[in-house]
């Protein structure tokens, strides 16, 4: 994968979102097409050594259209500034907890991992893990690598009251009001484009790893 290439197409790309500029640059945006599926699969073969659960995934089905769906936003240009993956034992679903990880340029690429607005069934699922099993969560977040990488589980759609069916004072009560489970890190440009890009984007994910075992035994 040629990273530099990919940042240069899309800022020129956020400067020129219309379909007259993307189609005359077309062939260069599936050559880099090409480049960052192949890139996600060889993330996806290392990965699995610490995952085992991603084997006999397809590396083509885990990456995003650029083209955005703009039939109910008011946002009307009509292609992403970045290129994407999800990467999870379901594939690209969102129904399972996961790893995400995109390039942007301007300092926007980050990698992610957790469970995004899980649905109702599967959030009281988790609310329940970590009512048993907060400990263990607070250990993960807690332990010296993850926390020089992550700093906290993000909480930009947390409840404001109590979950219904638990105290106030519940030692866990913070990530209980949580609705979605997700840690992120981000990369500079010059990170993204570096040549230790691939091996910092693999620690990022291995070292998320046990919050992902950690949301996927609550949905077991």
């Amino acid at each position: 994968m040629n990273a530099e290439a990919i940042l240069k197409f899309l800022k020129s790309l956020s400067r020129n979102n219309d379909r007259a500029w993307f189609e005359k640059n077309k062939e260069t945006y599936l050559q880099l097409k090409d480049g960052f599926e192949g890139f996600v699969g060889d993330l996806l073969t290392e990965m699995i050594s610490f995952d085992p659960a991603l084997a006999g995934l397809d590396p083509k089905r885990l990456t995003y259209r650029i083209y955005r769906d703009v039939r109910f936003s008011k946002d009307k240009t009509p292609y992403k500034t970045n290129m994407s993956a999800a990467i999870s034992s379901g594939g690209k679903t969102m129904g399972i907890p996961g790893y995400y990880f995109q390039l942007e340029p301007g300092g926007k690429s980050f990698v992610a991992a957790g469970m995004y607005m899980p649905q109702a069934e599967t959030l009281s699922k988790i609310r329940q893990e970590i009512d048993y099993n907060g400990e263990r969560l607070q250990k993960i977040l807690k332990e010296p690598k993850f926390k020089k990488l992550y700093t906290s589980l993000w909480t930009g759609d947390a409840l404001r009251s109590v979950p219904k069916g638990y105290a106030k004072d519940h030692p866990q009560i913070e990530f209980l009001k949580l609705k979605s489970f997700i840690v992120e890190h981000a990369f500079t440009d010059e990170e993204a484009t570096s040549k230790t890009f691939r091996k910092k984007l693999i620690d990022s994910m291995r070292t998320a790893q046990p919050l992902i075992e950690f949301l996927k035994q609550g949905l077991d």
